[in-house]
Formats: C-alpha cells, sequence, structure tokens
C-alpha cells in the first residue's frame, strides 16, 4: 500500500457534495496526487425503483452538469459511471491504476452499508481510503461522544451539547487550478459519450411528466441563492421560520433545502456567512426560529438519525410511539391525488407533485391530515410520497419531521392539530394560492374558496365548479374524525406511558413550550382545539427550508 506522503493517482467519488466549495474529501484527493478523476457512479437498481420522482431526478443530473462545468474550467471532468458501485470500483481501480480514494462521510444506513463494502474493495486491491465530514456542521459521532455516546432527545438538549463544543468549522477553499497545477488531469476525446452526464430519457424517463423549473440544480445556482439572501441583511437578521406563510404565490422562505440535501451547498458555508451577516447588526434572532436554528434543526435529526436504528420505520423504531394506524387505500389515493376535497390540502399536494417543494408550513398541514388530524394513516405512507416528489427529501429529516408531525416522536401535544379549512385564511384570505393549484375553483368566491360544498348550488354554478362532479366533496368531516383520532392518539400513549401519565409528557411540553415561546417575544393565542395551527403556535416544530 502507498504511503500516504508519496504521489498517487487520486479519485473522488461524488455523492451528496456536489460542489467544488468546502469540500475537504475532495481536496484530500488532489493533495500529492499525480493524476486526478472524478466520479459519480449512476446506480441502475435507483433509477429502476421508481422511489425517486421525475422532478428530482432533473435536479440531480442538473446539479451534474454544473459539476462537470466547474471542474471543466479547471481542466477536469465528471465522470459519470453506470453500475452498483461493488461491481463498478475493482474495474476502475485497475483500469486507472487508482491508489488512492475519497468521499464524503455519509450516515444513513444504506451509505454506511455501501461504504464499508466499497472500502474492503479499496483495502483489498491496495488502495487507500480517506472519509471527510463536510454534509453536516458538526461530525455527528462528535455529538453522540459529547452526549455520553447517545443522541440527544430534544433541541434544546442539542443545543446543550453544542454549547460546550467548539463552533462548526470554517469551510474549506474551493477547489482550484493552484490545487492541480502538478495534477494530471486525463480527459478522453469521447468523454462526454462514454461518462457524460445522462439525460432523462436515457433514464426512461419523459421530460414532460417533469414540472416547471422552479430551483434549477447545482452549486452555481445554490451560491447565487444564497447570496441573492445575504444580501437582505435586515431579513436576515429578523427571520423567523414560524412566521413565514405557507401559501405565498412564491416562496417565503430561502429554499436552500434542495441544495443542501444534494450537498451543492456547504452548510459551513451558509452557517458562517449567516454569522458574518450577524456580526454587522445589533440584534437578531435566535435558534431555534432564526436561520441557524434551521441548520441545527437538520443537525439534530441527523444525529438522532444516525443512532437511532429503523429510524425511517414504526416498527423497531426506539424513539418512535407504536400507533395502531388505519390502512385505506381510497383515503390515502385521495390524499396523495389532491382528491380531498379540502381545497387548502389538495392545492398543497398539487404544488408538491407539480414543483417539488412546499413550504414547512404547508408539509405540516398535509401530514397531520393524513396521519393524527384526519385520516389516521400512518406516517410512513406519507414520508414515501415525500420521497418520492421532495426536491429536498431527506432521509434524516424526511422520517425526523413525519414522526414529529403525527406526534410519533419528538412532539407530544397530539391535541394541536391544523385545521384543514381555518389555517390557510390565516395568511390568504382571498384563496390566490388554491386558484393557482386548484384552477377548476379559480371563480369560485374568497368566503366559500376553503369550504366550497357550503357554497349554493347557484354559486356553483357560476362559478363554474359543482361539488361531487367537478371537485370532491370532502371525504371526511374533519370536526369528527378530529376528536375520534385524539381519543385514539390518547389511547396509543396510555399504552406506552401508562394511563395516568398519557397526558403528563404532552402537557408538561405544552408548558414548556409556553415559556419558550413566551421568553421569545412573541404573543400567546387563546386556547382553541381547532383554530388554524389549532391552539398556540408551536415556534420548534421544523420541517427544512
Amino acid at each position: 500500500m502507498n504511503s500516504p506522503m508519496a504521489k498517487h493517482r487520486s479519485l473522488h467519488w461524488f455523492r451528496k457534495g456536489l460542489r467544488l466549495h468546502d469540500n475537504p474529501s475532495l481536496l484530500a484527493a488532489v493533495k500529492d496526487s499525480q493524476e486526478f478523476r472524478a466520479i459519480f457512479v449512476l446506480d441502475p437498481v435507483f433509477v429502476k425503483s421508481g422511489t425517486v420522482g421525475i422532478n428530482r431526478w432533473r435536479f440531480l443530473l442538473q446539479s451534474l452538469r454544473d459539476l462537470d462545468e466547474g471542474l471543466k474550467r479547471l481542466g477536469s471532468r465528471l465522470y459519470v459511471l453506470r453500475g452498483k458501485p461493488t461491481e463498478v470500483f475493482p474495474d476502475i481501480f485497475k483500469s486507472w491504476q487508482i491508489s488512492h480514494l475519497t468521499f464524503e462521510h455519509d450516515t444513513e444506513p444504506y451509505a454506511k452499508i455501501r461504504d464499508e463494502a466499497v472500502t474492503t474493495i479499496a483495502e483489498e486491491h491496495g488502495v487507500r481510503v480517506t472519509q471527510k465530514t463536510s454534509h453536516t456542521l458538526y461530525d455527528i459521532q462528535s455529538i453522540l461522544k459529547a452526549n455520553g455516546g447517545k443522541p440527544p432527545s430534544t433541541y434544546q438538549s442539542l443545543l446543550s451539547v453544542l454549547s460546550k463544543m467548539p463552533p462548526p468549522r470554517k469551510p474549506e477553499p474551493a477547489l482550484s487550478k493552484e490545487h492541480l497545477k502538478d495534477c494530471k488531469l486525463p480527459v478522453g476525446t469521447d468523454h462526454d459519450g462514454e461518462f457524460g452526464v445522462p439525460s432523462l430519457e436515457e433514464l426512461g424517463l419523459d421530460p414532460n411528466d417533469a414540472g416547471p423549473v422552479l430551483f434549477p440544480g447545482g452549486e452555481t445556482e445554490a451560491l447565487q441563492r444564497m447570496e441573492e439572501h445575504l444580501e437582505r441583511q435586515d431579513w436576515v437578521c429578523k427571520f423567523e421560520k414560524p412566521k413565514t406563510e405557507p401559501n405565498t404565490l412564491s416562496p417565503s422562505t430561502t429554499v436552500l433545502s434542495p441544495y443542501l440535501k444534494f450537498g451543492c451547498l456547504s452548510p459551513r458555508l451558509f452557517y458562517h456567512r449567516v454569522q458574518d451577516v450577524y456580526a454587522r447588526k445589533k440584534s437578531h434572532s435566535k435558534p431555534p426560529v432564526s436561520l441557524h436554528g434551521q441548520l441545527l434543526w437538520r443537525e439534530f435529526f441527523y444525529t438522532v438519525a444516525a443512532a437511532t436504528p429503523n429510524f425511517h420505520k414504526m416498527e423497531g423504531n426506539a424513539v418512535c410511539l407504536q400507533v395502531p394506524w388505519d390502512t385505506n387505500e381510497e383515503y390515502f389515493q385521495a390524499w396523495k391525488q389532491a382528491r380531498t376535497g379540502y381545497p387548502f390540502i389538495d392545492a398543497i399536494m398539487t404544488q408538491l407533485k407539480q414543483e417539488g417543494w412546499i413550504h414547512h408550513l404547508a408539509r405540516h398541514a398535509v401530514a397531520c391530515f393524513l396521519t393524527r388530524g384526519d385520516l389516521w394513516i400512518s406516517w410512513e405512507e406519507g414520508q414515501k410520497v415525500f420521497e418520492e416528489w421532495l426536491l429536498d427529501a431527506d432521509y434524516s429529516l424526511n422520517a425526523g419531521n413525519w414522526m414529529w408531525l403525527s406526534a410519533s416522536a419528538f412532539f407530544h401535544q397530539y391535541f394541536r392539530v391544523y385545521s384543514p379549512t381555518v389555517f390557510g385564511k390565516k395568511t390568504d384570505k382571498n384563496g390566490d394560492y388554491i386558484r393557482k393549484y386548484l384552477p377548476v375553483l379559480k371563480k369560485m368566491p374568497a368566503q366559500y374558496i376553503y369550504e366550497p360544498w357550503t357554497a349554493p348550488r347557484s354559486v356553483q354554478e357560476k362559478a363554474g365548479c359543482i361539488m361531487g362532479t367537478d371537485y370532491p366533496r370532502p371525504i371526511v368531516d374533519h370536526s369528527v374524525v378530529m376528536k375520534r383520532n385524539m381519543e385514539r392518539m390518547k389511547r396509543a400513549r396510555a399504552a406506552k406511558y401508562g394511563d395516568s401519565n398519557a397526558n403528563s409528557k404532552s402537557q408538561k411540553e405544552a408548558s414548556s413550550s409556553k415559556k419558550k415561546v413566551n421568553a421569545g417575544g412573541l404573543k400567546r393565542k387563546s386556547k382553541a382545539e381547532d383554530s388554524g395551527h389549532s391552539t398556540k403556535k408551536t415556534k420548534e416544530i421544523s420541517d427544512f427550508f
């Protein structure tokens, strides 16, 4: 095996981390390298699985093309290889005479198994392997170690652990020609034909099935979006996630989550650039609602997921409440296909499928509706839909937030329910968001647009939308099923905590949340079981960007 200081033929394996800035494993590859290549392995298993929607495939391919262009400007190229990693690497280790393989550390269960297998193959071929952390602010293992080997159970406990640790490391410089000046960068004459980024058609996907390109993939777009937001320094300092609006016609948040998910944007770069803005201002918002707070929510779920087997499932998941959810394919398909009869819910699901992104409070509304609020269907089913359709679908965040919003873990105030008819009115009384995504209702008067089944027949006829014909009637009566589901959740909690303690955890959390909300200078709201967010806003609820 080559000495660490010897000149080597290096290979950097992109998976996430699709960027040239703040990429320590990429820089490790070019250090002391006599020949360098960068690859992305396109596994046909994922292409054929059907679990990834076309909008996310397009985002990935755009990100790979942008990465290839960035490498091209430096005299290199991205090699896109087809096949299973365990089958691809033995061949290229031999044919390219590789002596050093680098890649970004990944904490997801599938990735850990994959990386262990590839590392074993590398060792068998005399190839040194280097992994570096850059997909999270901290090395997740260092957080677990600082917390006694276990994940923090709450966001506040994470903040407590991090307060005893150094701040996130400063980002590394972007790969440059200076890094590559002593490196041979082999590129064949038919590189695009042999190793080019494929098209959607080559993956067996029809581009006509994709939605509009609102958020182009790639590092270039990620950095540009970040800079545009950071220029609004007052907005950055005053940003409070729960105060943003779920149903504006353009995003009220950063929409940086897809870029963080694919690693087109470094979380450390974003963190420190935000910190620079904070340093120039007298005051700024604080976690959990601030921009820093959103990155720390991401860190929280990554940490818990890394230490919790079966984090994406109910059974065998130590942090998840075991709930006897119903199986109702008719209700599930109505939810997925935007046919629930509740316009606010259906508009959100339409936007999700078409565009691949919805506001975090919109995610809250449809997740609550599917699970504990109305349909009593397992959060695992909703998680799969988000996994397919969201550009920013992420193993840790997707599972963590679905457990949160179904009151299966982390959030225990199950009596707080989003109203599918009231919540949206708070920020969009006229229903412009509904009119955009459900054009069948575009002529419905504002007083009926959230509850069109209450409109007189004459109004429906004038609007050109007859309930039960042009648009479905509600599949459930929210006021009825909400109360029934609260009782079911109460019984599920009693089975775990005992009858006398069934509500103690939720009531204790409610009291704690009230103190935190008021400490942050936020107004209390009168208690009401089903008024918009159903009672006081929970300022700690997250779902990212």
